[in-house]
């Protein structure tokens, strides 16, 4: 569990982002939360770089209806300030938490009030610094990443584990899509603790949600994972909607309403592109589940459209317009979007 968002067990996948703000920023960081939660975030993470960014964390989730996630990284005594404010969870990593004299005392806290901890370890993190070794530096030389980064989350986990602690959600993100998705196949093999899928450090948007595509995708396709967060440069709302395109992708999410087109080519003599853009912007609001198909021609047009639940296929400034599978008229170009729309508007 996070907060009352339950992860692993045959949950719902969730979805989570992660504010920009600086956490200390209240009143910046809850309009930033309750916005990614009105789009569909189901879990948030702050930043916790210092004392006042912990303390900050007991005013926003009293402003916020979703659990919220502590990052901690290098300090334990900021994990604990966090558990003490109210986090549903903090997040550590094996890469830079290492002396387990510190662990301790954050699975102590953890243990106290409640929560659960995120083991999240990444690769560019993973290898040795400094302190207590979780991996001996020869193997951290011979071993490739993701068997480094499977026996290193193992080991912690097994550590904690003898703490008496066994609340854990793992993650094991790189920045390139076929390691992550080696990394999480090999560790779903080794334990039953959850999983926190991601790419980290994905670039832009674009370039994010190509590979979160795959890397998150493949996974919840194989049946694995329980929460996602997209890793995109930029605003988070982004990611809170590449995520649940991924989610609907695979069949983990009702799809709502679905727009199929064509790619275009030199058969197509409407403004296709004008008219998708119009009936997506215009049907935003509608969450039940309807394909609407809008084709160029008439090569694939008639039958795609037709076996959407509404659907044009163009002429040479026309197009026919279907419904369930029926043609039903021939409608000039500039006909095209308010007969769409009305159709739509009656299922």
């Amino acid at each position: 569990m996070k907060g009352d968002v339950p992860v692993g067990g045959g949950a719902p996948v969730s979805v989570q982002s992660m504010t920009n703000t600086h956490t200390e920023d209240i009143d910046a960081t809850t309009r930033q939360v309750n916005g990614l939660a009105e789009l569909g975030c189901h879990v948030i993470r702050v930043a916790v770089p210092t004392v006042r960014a912990a303390r900050a964390i007991r005013a926003i989730k009293t402003q916020i209806g979703i659990p919220l996630v502590a990052d901690i990284h290098f300090s334990a005594s900021l994990a604990v300030h966090a558990i003490k404010a109210g986090a549903d969870c903090v997040r550590i990593n094996p890469g830079n938490m290492r002396d387990w004299a510190d662990v301790r005392k954050v699975v102590r806290a953890a243990k106290d009030a409640g929560i659960s901890m995120r083991i999240g370890v990444n690769s560019g993190s993973i290898r040795r610094r400094k302190g207590l070794e979780v991996v001996s530096e020869k193997k951290a030389k011979s071993q490739d990443i993701v068997a480094l980064m499977v026996e290193t989350v193992l080991r912690y986990c097994e550590r904690i584990e003898r703490m008496g602690f066994d609340r854990m959600i793992l993650s094991l993100k790189t920045s390139d899509a076929l390691s992550t998705i080696a990394c999480y196949r090999s560790i779903a093999k080794k334990c039953d603790y959850p999983l926190h899928l991601g790419v980290t450090a994905a670039g832009p948007a674009a370039e994010s949600a190509v590979k979160s595509a795959i890397g998150i995708g493949a996974l919840l396709a194989d049946g694995i994972g329980d929460t996602i967060r997209v890793s995109a440069t930029g605003p988070p709302e982004q990611e809170v909607i590449i995520g649940h395109q991924i989610l609907k992708a695979v069949g983990l999410e009702e799809k709502g309403l679905e727009v199929f087109s064509c790619p275009t080519c030199g058969r197509c003599e409407i403004d296709l592109d004008g008219i998708v853009d119009e009936v997506r912007r215009k049907t935003s609001h509608i969450g039940k589940n309807l394909s609407v198909a809008i084709m160029g021609c008439v090569v694939n047009g008639p039958g795609e459209a037709a076996e959407a639940d509404v659907g044009i296929a163009g002429g040479r400034g026309f197009a026919y317009l279907f419904r369930k599978g029926r043609k039903i008229r021939r409608i000039p170009e500039s006909e095209i979007v308010p007969a769409l729309l009305a159709e739509i508007e009656k299922l």
